[in-house]
């Protein structure tokens, strides 16, 4: 009795998978062919984590604000500093960003973010992530043209009055404009993009627009309540280094005689004081290199030297938990060594940085000859496989006009439309809510 319940059973059961796979195969087409991975996650394959991010749907549309140009372009180039300040800043009109502007480039995503805005054929383009609209009312976000970044290296580098007054002003002029605009009036500033990538731009009013998405380079010198991941977008810096195109030899990994390299300003604030620190323990290794050094060209060149003959790229915080040393080293195939306890990394929701990054706690890394021991014990197939991926990945952190596919500025504009939807909910929440917010 027993074998012939059993025998039963199976033939039942093999009845029920038949009849589900014929309807499946008959919803899928007529095609009548299933993929069992997708339906049983027991009987897939291992999943390949390196994302190839892509465009779903159509793209951001971007309201952009006519601004004076003494607010953007006029800091850049001296024909429009005495000219029509009022007139568009078309494509037609852009200046290219300037290229003896030293590390001022650095935070210049400004720049590159307004750039892929007045591109007249990007907009065409399926790999453009933003496109910019002429009707507010069409927005999904409205984008705010300062180039607060570029205002402080050119106004307010110093920090004293006078000579912060123009950078001053300017934060003063903006806020009035956009106090003024019925579209801030109506979300408070929810939907609007501001870029504040250098760590002290915007800083005398900053606090005024806390509500917008701010693009920034990290969080190090901003409050929980005014910038934070739920809202506000992480963006890379733009490397200095150029980028090592031809990294095609035939055996990287003994081609790059240094173990570890690090060539860079030494006496940091905050987080950055453990450089010294690390420049003592890392000292009497023949395969370390660590030297302090001021960013000039000969510096920079000799640093890109150093990093693609590396295998691995030491990137400690700066006077905030980032540094622009780590898109150097992407951009040179040089595994980066990071060391911050603080950090947050552009593009992480698409991006797993373990497969191309080593990371070290500050506690770990004072610990003397325990990161070089770490360092020393990653197999060659190891350092090889993300290498690979670092040559995948690096066109994420390029900078570049026209923008193109999955570059900087479009991944930038793709986590701007990850923000939407949070930032929409709490508009209309405050637009119906009618006692004070439960949830503050």
């Amino acid at each position: 009795m027993i074998g012939k319940s059993v025998v039963s059973l199976v033939i039942f059961l093999s009845i029920i998978f038949i009849t589900y796979f014929i309807t499946i195969g008959g919803l899928g087409g007529g095609i009548g062919t299933v993929d069992l991975r997708s339906q049983f996650s027991f009987l897939s394959s291992t999943r390949n984590d390196t994302v190839i991010p892509c465009r779903t749907g159509s793209p951001l549309r971007v309201f952009m604000y006519d601004l004076p140009k003494r607010f953007n372009v006029a800091m850049l180039s001296r024909k429009f500093a005495g000219g029509d300040d009022n007139s568009p800043v078309t494509s037609r009109n852009l200046p290219p960003w300037p290229r003896n502007s030293g590390l001022k480039q650095q935070h210049s995503v400004e720049y590159w973010m307004m750039a892929s805005l007045l591109c007249e054929n990007c907009s065409k383009a399926e790999s453009s992530e933003a496109v910019r609209v002429s009707d507010p009312e069409a927005a999904d976000v409205f984008f705010v043209p300062f180039f607060s970044s570029l205002s402080f290296n050119t106004h307010g580098k110093n920090m004293t009055d006078p000579d912060t007054e123009i950078d001053r002003q300017l934060q003063v002029d903006i806020l009035k404009f956009l106090r003024q605009s019925t579209y801030w009036q109506r979300t408070g500033g929810r939907d609007h993009v501001i870029p504040m990538h250098h760590p002290n731009a915007f800083r005398f009013l900053r606090e005024e627009v806390n509500a917008s998405i701010l693009i920034v380079a990290d969080f190090g010198r901003y409050s929980k309540v005014m910038s934070n991941l739920r809202k506000d977008v992480v963006a890379p810096y733009m490397h200095v280094m150029e980028s090592f195109l031809d990294d095609d030899v035939p055996d990287p990994y003994n081609s790059r005689t240094t173990l570890l390299f690090f060539r860079g300003r030494t006496v940091r604030k905050s987080e950055g004081i453990v450089r010294a620190k690390l420049e003592k323990i890392l000292n009497g290794y023949n395969d370390v290199h660590y030297e302090a050094s001021y960013a000039t060209g000969e510096s920079i060149k000799a640093s890109s030297q150093g990093m693609r003959s590396s295998k691995f790229c030491l990137n400690p915080a700066g006077d905030t938990p980032s540094s622009n040393r780590l898109f150097d080293a992407i951009v040179s195939h040089c595994v980066p060594v990071i060391v911050s306890d603080q950090i947050e990394l552009p593009f992480e929701d698409e991006l797993d940085y373990n497969k191309f990054s080593i990371f070290f706690s500050v506690k770990e890394a004072l610990v003397p000859g325990y990161m070089v021991q770490q360092l020393r014990k990653i197999p060659k197939e190891k350092w090889l496989q993300m290498w690979k991926i670092l040559k995948e990945i690096t066109h994420h952190y390029e900078y570049q006009y026209p923008p193109k596919k999955d570059d900087a500025v479009n991944m930038i504009w793709r986590q701007v439309r990850h923000k939407v939807p949070d930032e929409r909910l709490a508009v209309h929440r405050t637009q119906r809510l009618k006692v004070p917010d439960w949830w503050r």
